[in-house]
């Protein structure tokens, strides 16, 4: 089998790539450049795509034996990626990039172009597993990623391989040491690569300015502050408020909603943050095939965590979701992933992207 490894830079995607090597399989490696100006981005346990990474894939490569290239999808990536994630924003969304760009760049940009150039496979460093066609949790939860895998279709697992699932993170790193990767003690990445003061609130405010509004006390209708735009906000956010004063009760207050038109954040105890019954569009199942009513699931809103048992039922197109337990800090624009309610529950099912919720 012809297979084209993503090679981020990092532990795991260069173990990922010496054990498709093992396998026998041909084997070219390929580093994706995000940005126009990679000088740009975080380095180190911080970093991501960054001129730092593209030289450590480059020497795994070259400890592998395999050819390596970069291409550049710097705009692809602003535009689906960058430009996606602001504008979720400033609509009152929650966006997750690193969903989006496994949708859109991983396996839909960098995909179709292995496919035209006659790969079999799009081989990856994520933690996660394929057995029998299925989408499966990473064997170490702290590693799994299987939450930002669950967009991807039938079609695009068919031509998908994820090596490293089936070992827990302290063992890849063995491996790698064992191999003679220089990776293999490089620290992973964490937050969001494009934002590289890690402060987001300010990265929005650069890109939509300023949009002064009122923080508004969702029982009582006191306004509490004012703020600078709802983009600085999440649902179920707790610091950070911009609150005068304290609230009637004395009692913290979260995010409870955004309204971008009026440009109110309306915030409430932490009793009022509970979801029983969520809204979603654009489903995706994993299998290919769109249940014809009601199934039984367990959803998952978080990449960690955020789990409740559910039943999906198909509604005009889209989702509606009953829990049956109460989810907090559930906000629009995230994704809710389903998962098999089986005793294991590692089996992803599908995804959609949440719209509302009561």
């Amino acid at each position: 089998m012809k297979v084209l490894a993503a090679m981020s830079g990092g532990v795991d995607s260069a173990v990922a790539a010496a054990r498709v090597v093992d396998a026998g399989h041909e084997v070219v490696g390929v580093h994706l450049a995000l940005s126009a100006n990679p000088g740009t981005l975080r380095t180190g346990a911080r970093g991501c795509c960054s001129k730092e990474d593209s030289r450590d894939a480059a020497r795994a490569a070259d400890m592998l034996g395999i050819p390596y290239y970069v291409w550049d999808l710097a705009e692809r990536f602003r535009a689906d990626v960058i430009d996606d994630f602001v504008a979720e924003y400033a609509a009152g969304r929650t966006p997750n990039p690193c969903l989006r760009c496994n949708e859109q760049i991983k396996f839909s940009a960098l995909l179709d172009r292995a496919l035209d150039l006659g790969f079999d496979a799009v081989c990856t460093g994520h933690h996660a597993q394929l057995s029998s066609g299925e989408l499966r949790r990473s064997v170490d939860p702290g590693k799994d990623q299987s939450y930002v895998l669950a967009v991807l279709s039938a079609s695009q697992l068919e031509h998908a391989v994820f090596p490293v699932g089936d070992t827990p993170k302290d063992g890849i790193r063995q491996e790698a040491a064992r191999r003679g990767l220089t990776v293999a003690d490089k620290p992973d990445s964490h937050d969001i690569c494009f934002i590289p003061s890690g402060d987001t609130r300010s990265f929005l405010t650069e890109r939509l300015g300023s949009r002064p509004g009122d923080v508004v006390d969702d029982e009582t209708g006191e306004v509490l502050g004012r703020h600078d735009g709802v983009h600085g906000f999440t649902v179920g956010q707790r610091r950070g408020l911009g609150m005068d004063r304290s609230a009637p009760d004395g009692r913290p207050r979260f995010v409870l909603s955004l309204e971008p038109a009026s440009g109110t954040v309306r915030v409430g105890g932490a009793e009022r943050l509970g979801v029983s019954e969520i809204e979603a569009q654009r489903p995706v199942w994993t299998s290919g095939a769109v249940p014809a009513g009601p199934i039984d699931c367990v959803a998952q809103i978080r990449a960690h965590g955020g789990t409740a048992p559910a039943v999906a039922k198909p509604v005009d197109g889209g989702l509606h979701v009953a829990l049956g337990e109460t989810l907090r800090g559930v906000a629009p624009g995230q994704a809710v992933a389903f998962y098999r309610p089986d005793p294991g529950g590692d089996v992803v099912l599908g995804s959609a992207t949440i719209t509302a919720t009561a």
